[in-house]
């Protein structure tokens, strides 16, 4: 795709902190999960996903949110099919679970203005964003489209977005491929989106 598409002291007490330096490096490694690649909505050919990498993806986070991400604390994974459908999950743990709340309202509201936003970066382009409501998972996910047309080059793509929060911790799945918003599967990402929510801390 074009840039479109493209573009985490007492006997009895010294017992207590033994049973905890056993139990510390299972909690230190411990770390939100991914989607699956055959979790991702149905395409004609298969899903294929990257390992997990820290950080955050070469943009800087997703279309219409780049650097809002912070890249301590995240990972991320890439989706891909051979009919250059692609997505990306992206998962950071904040620091406090006010600093999650803050980070999600940051990213829903980069999401809807997406369009409007790209419009001015991009003369000439047709972008349209939409909202399609909450999920109820956890503390909740928003679910969010762009629709955008290139008539210079005679390309159309769709964009589906997710925000999601369990506790501290703060996931956004993207779904993307040529075409226009009737080429969405938007009731099967919703889906993922419930996933993806669900098994980071299953």
């Amino acid at each position: 795709m074009n840039k479109l598409r493209i573009a985490l002291a007492t006997a009895a007490a010294a017992a207590l902190g033994l049973a905890a330096l056993a139990t510390a490096p299972a909690q230190a490694a411990a770390q939100p999960a991914f989607l699956a690649a055959s979790q991702m909505p149905p395409s004609s050919t298969p899903w294929t996903a990257t390992q997990v990498f820290a950080g955050v993806p070469e943009n800087g986070g997703v279309l219409c949110a780049p650097y809002k991400i912070p890249a301590q604390n995240t990972r991320y994974r890439e989706f891909s099919t051979e009919l250059d459908t692609n997505g990306v999950q992206i998962t950071t743990v904040a620091r406090t679970e006010a600093d999650a709340v803050k980070l999600v309202d940051t990213l829903r509201k980069a999401l809807a203005g997406c369009g409007p936003l790209l419009e001015r970066q991009n003369p000439g382009l047709r972008a349209v964003s939409a909202s399609h409501g909450k999920l109820a998972v956890e503390e909740g996910a928003w679910v969010y489209s762009l629709d955008t047309a290139d008539p210079q080059i005679g390309t159309t793509d769709i964009h589906l977005f997710s925000v999601g929060r369990d506790g501290r911790t703060v996931t956004l799945v993207r779904w993307g491929q040529m075409g226009d918003f009737d080429d969405a599967p938007l009731t099967a990402f919703k889906t993922t989106t419930r996933t993806a929510v669900n098994k980071l801390w299953t």
